[in-house]
């Protein structure tokens, strides 16, 4: 029997994967496919009141509880908040992980987004997918090198604006309205993140800020109730071709924007 194909979502913090990609992941794992799940930080900033050697484990535990929610299979943070820097070394690290992974779909957030955490972990995404079949790039630990085809998909940034306040359109709208009580399930495992929103933005702020981001991108497919969105990178240096991986997988519970599609020819 032949291994399920592999979806690798690699985000900056503890519970970004939660807040624009999960529902995703469920479906893929719904549809036969192995997903795996990275936070590049460990979330050692994401607190008022705790000092790092405290905060850190409890993230650690809480995001391994999510994980768990999702089915996914768990992999090690690589650094403290605040540290992910586009680096040699963090490239090297992050090669390594791909190359065990070995996936066929890439989720990465989103290039332009409010925080810098999130921008170099996108950049460092990239270049470690980009890298992963290159023999001179070793890896750290050195690994052999691995050449499969990866399909790169950007998730929507947190807040659905660019840093300049523009707001972000998709290419690719995914329903995910049937898993988003597991979604919200998952995003819940973040206890510490939860508690501190509720106390002070209000009860359940944390859980309906992402309910609310997922309503406002079904609303702009103009057909989903609640979705996640989507923008595909260029395949050069990443597959031999141009295809919608993600589509073609999880056929009608997707919708391209012939909008964004058609805009995509016009010069920048």
């Amino acid at each position: 029997m032949s291994e399920p194909p592999v979806a690798f979502a690699v985000a900056a913090h503890p519970d970004d994967i939660e807040f624009m990609m999960a529902g995703t992941l469920l479906l893929l794992r719904e549809a036969g496919w192995e997903i795996h799940y990275m936070n590049i930080a460990n979330g050692s900033c994401g607190t008022a009141v705790d000092p790092p050697e405290a905060i850190i484990p409890k993230r650690r535990v809480e995001a391994r509880d999510a994980c768990a929610k999702l089915g996914a299979v768990w992999h090690e943070s690589l650094c403290n908040d605040l540290e992910i820097f586009y680096t040699y070394e963090m490239v090297c690290r992050l090669v390594t992980v791909v190359r065990a992974v070995k996936p066929r779909i890439v989720l990465l957030q989103s290039p332009q987004d409010y925080m810098e955490d999130h921008i170099n972990s996108v950049r460092l995404g990239v270049s470690a997918v980009f890298c992963r079949g290159m023999r001179n790039c070793p890896g750290i630990p050195p690994t052999p090198p691995w050449g499969g085809e990866v399909t790169v998909y950007h998730a929507m940034p947190h807040g659905l604006r660019g840093p300049l306040r523009q707001r972000i359109r998709p290419g690719l709208y995914v329903d995910i309205s049937s898993v988003l009580p597991r979604k919200r399930e998952a995003l819940a495992c973040h206890r510490s993140q939860k508690e501190w929103l509720d106390e002070s933005q209000g009860l359940d702020a944390y859980l309906d800020t992402m309910t609310g981001f997922a309503g406002e991108v079904g609303e702009m497919s103009g057909c989903f109730d609640y979705a996640e969105g989507w923008r595909r990178r260029l395949h050069l240096g990443f597959s031999d071709n141009d295809r919608d991986v993600l589509g073609d997988v999880l056929g009608d519970k997707c919708r391209v924007d012939s909008e964004y599609e058609a805009g995509l020819e016009r010069p920048a």
